[in-house]
Formats: structure tokens, sequence, C-alpha cells
């Protein structure tokens, strides 16, 4: 489908119409639809499970797929990713990419240190940076800076970009036609 802006140049009389045509035929059922937010949300918190039990067997951490994940990784995943989705909607065209990873960074940094508070409140952090020499009351390691970057950068282009690009269309269904008949007849 040729965009509105490039259409009106070189439009074809009755194009447009066989193209609407096409989108509304009741054989084909409803136009496709984007994703809705939690099937995005889910998209983005099963990435973040992965990504974060890659990093940990790249870095040498025992074993980390014996370790169980807990269902609040899921949801700080998917609200970190849907956020940094609205980032990308809202500053795709104004920002540049190092500007729009920066921001990431921030968001990513933010909810780190949000949610590690929040679960050490109850004694539940499955973290802690206070070892590294460069950490916020343990909870967010800035040398991480670097890998978060090129993460950011991989999560826009790869996981974002083609997550929301994903369309949902009715199944589709034929008309139904009816069964023949046969009948025994008298020899």
């Amino acid at each position: 489908m040729v965009p509105a802006a490039d259409r009106s140049s070189r439009e074809v009389p009755g194009e447009g119409q066989k193209e609407a045509e096409i989108q509304r035929s009741p054989a084909m059922g409803s136009p496709p639809e984007p994703l809705n937010q939690l099937c995005r949300s889910y998209i983005y918190a099963i990435h973040g499970y992965f990504l974060e039990k890659t990093f940990a067997a790249m870095v040498g951490e025992d074993s980390p797929f014996q370790r169980a994940g807990s269902l609040g990784s899921f949801l700080v995943y998917g609200c970190c990713g849907l956020t940094m989705e609205y980032v990308y909607l809202g500053l795709r065209t104004e920002c540049c990419l190092l500007t729009r990873c920066v921001l990431y960074i921030l968001c990513i940094y933010s909810w780190e240190f949000g949610t590690g508070g929040l679960l050490s409140l109850v004694g539940a952090c499955p973290w802690d940076y206070s070892e590294y020499s460069y950490h916020v009351k343990g909870l967010v390691a800035l040398e991480y800076f670097l890998f978060w970057f090129v993460g950011s950068l991989l999560v826009e282009k790869l996981v974002i970009c083609n997550t929301l690009r994903i369309l949902v269309a009715e199944p589709w269904k034929g008309k139904r036609k009816p069964m023949p008949r046969f009948e025994l007849k008298d020899d």
C-alpha cells in the first residue's frame, strides 16, 4: 500500500477505490489491527527475561537457568519495555538515535532503582551491586552503562520496531456451502 503523501502525485484513477474495496471485503474479515498493549508488554517481558538469563550466563554466574525467575521480573520488563516504546514513538522523529538511547538508559536505571527499592523494602530484591565501585545504594550499577546502551539500541531496532509491525487479523472464514444431499431411489 502506498502512503497517502506519495499517492497524490502519481495516483491512478480508481486505484485508491480498489484498495479500499479490498480492505473492506467481507470475505477477508475486518482489516488487521496492531497488537494490544498487554500482548506487546508480554513480548517485552519475555525478551527481557531471556536477555537477563543470557547476560548472566555470559558473565559467568553459576547456572542462571537453575534459578527461578519471578513474576515480578516479567512485570518489570514488560512495563519498562512499554515505557521505552512510548519514548520511541514520541521521539523517533525529533531526536537522534544516540539521544534516544541515553533516554532509554535513564528509563532502565530508574526502573531498576525504583523496583529494586520497592523489593528491598520487603527483603526480596534479587540483585545487589554494593561490591561495584560506582553504584547507587546497591540497586544500580553504573558500570553497566555500555551494556545498557548497546542493549537499548538493539531493543529499539530489533524488538520495539518489529513488535509494532505485528498485525492481528480475524481468521479467514469461507462461506459455508450446503452439503449435497444424497437420496436413495427405488430400483
